[in-house]
Parts: C-alpha cells; sequence; structure tokens
C-alpha cells in the first residue's frame, strides 16, 4: 500500500466523520477541492468537481445548515440524514480511495465510510432528540451548531491535513464511545 493510498483513506474517513454532522457539507468541500485540483478524486467520481454538482451540492449545504437549526424540523431532517448518511459516508470513502483493487475499495467504503458516517449520524440524531426532549427544542441551535463547527473542522483538515483529520476522527469515536459507555448502564434500568 503506497503513502498516496493511505492518505487518501484517511480522507475518505474523514469525509464520511463528517457527513455524520452534516449530510453535504463533506460532499460540497470534497466538490470544491475536486474543483480547484486540491484533490484529484476516482475517475469514475469527476463528476463531483463539475461546476453544476459545486452548485446543487453548495445550495443543499446551505439549507441543510440552516434547516437544522429550525427546532422540530431538524428532528425531520434527522429521520432521512441517518440513510443519507449512509450512502454519503460510502461515496465519500469510494471517490476518494486510490490505488485499490475496487473489492477492497468498496468494502472499504461501505464499512468505514457508510458505517462511520452512519454512527456518529445515529449518535447525533440522539442528541438532538434528547436535546429536543428535555429543552423543547430551545437547545437544538446549540447543538446544530456545535455539529455544522465540527463538520467544518473536520471536513477542512481532512482535506488538507488527512492526518490531523484522521486523529480528530479517533478523539471524535472515542468521546462518543465514552459518552456510550457512561449511558449504557441506564439505559438498561
Amino acid at each position: 500500500m503506497t503513502s498516496e493510498t493511505v492518505i487518501s483513506i484517511f480522507l475518505g474517513i474523514g469525509l464520511a466523520t463528517s457527513v455524520g454532522f452534516r449530510v453535504f457539507l463533506p460532499l460540497f468541500a470534497l466538490s470544491l477541492a475536486a474543483y480547484f485540483d486540491v484533490w484529484n478524486l476516482n475517475d469514475n467520481w469527476d463528476w463531483i468537481g463539475s461546476l453544476p454538482a459545486l452548485v446543487v451540492l453548495g445550495v443543499a449545504t446551505l439549507v441543510e445548515i440552516f434547516a437544522y437549526f429550525i427546532p422540530w424540523v431538524d428532528n425531520l431532517l434527522d429521520t432521512a440524514a441517518v440513510p443519507l448518511a449512509a450512502i454519503a459516508g460510502t461515496a465519500v470513502m469510494v471517490s476518494t480511495v486510490a490505488n485499490l483493487d475496487p473489492v477492497v475499495t468498496w468494502s472499504l467504503a461501505i464499512i468505514a465510510g457508510g458505517g462511520t458516517a452512519t454512527a456518529i449520524k445515529g449518535t447525533s440524531a440522539a442528541t438532538r432528540l434528547t436535546s429536543t426532549a428535555t429543552t423543547g427544542g430551545l437547545a437544538n441551535p446549540l447543538v446544530a451548531t456545535v455539529e455544522t463547527g465540527t463538520a467544518v473542522v473536520v471536513t477542512t483538515a481532512s482535506i488538507f491535513a488527512p492526518i490531523i483529520g484522521a486523529v480528530l476522527v479517533i478523539i471524535i469515536l472515542a468521546i462518543i464511545f465514552s459518552i456510550y459507555r457512561k449511558l449504557r448502564p441506564k439505559l438498561k434500568q
């Protein structure tokens, strides 16, 4: 495995993690990176760097970000976003991973990309649902701000410094796992 392949895997996992927070933001950032030749995508995925894709993903990103600031609408978005996160997480991995056999690429994309995005999105949806239940939705804009900020930071790090992006992913997953372990005994009661 070449260093280019490892770096492309780090990029894919970082973007897949960001997809768990905001589905369209990492896709838009990847589109920007491809459009301005910061990253080369796999041949079948070059369309992501096209101007029409850039415009559509940019509009979708803005709509998604602002919609998450509307209590109750954000919970409805989460219902649709969980399966979309799995698809988008898989797509960002497939589009970025370089120099691997297609079977390995797709396996990695489904497990690492789709799995990571789904785990993060499921956790954020549960957080928002808890916020809605405990605060009547008043704290949801704060949750949305933290999620969007995290997506921006992880996406930016993944594109410009994929190793740092991968470290951020490990930190995020460790935090989620730690929260889950603390809540797990309470959930069994």
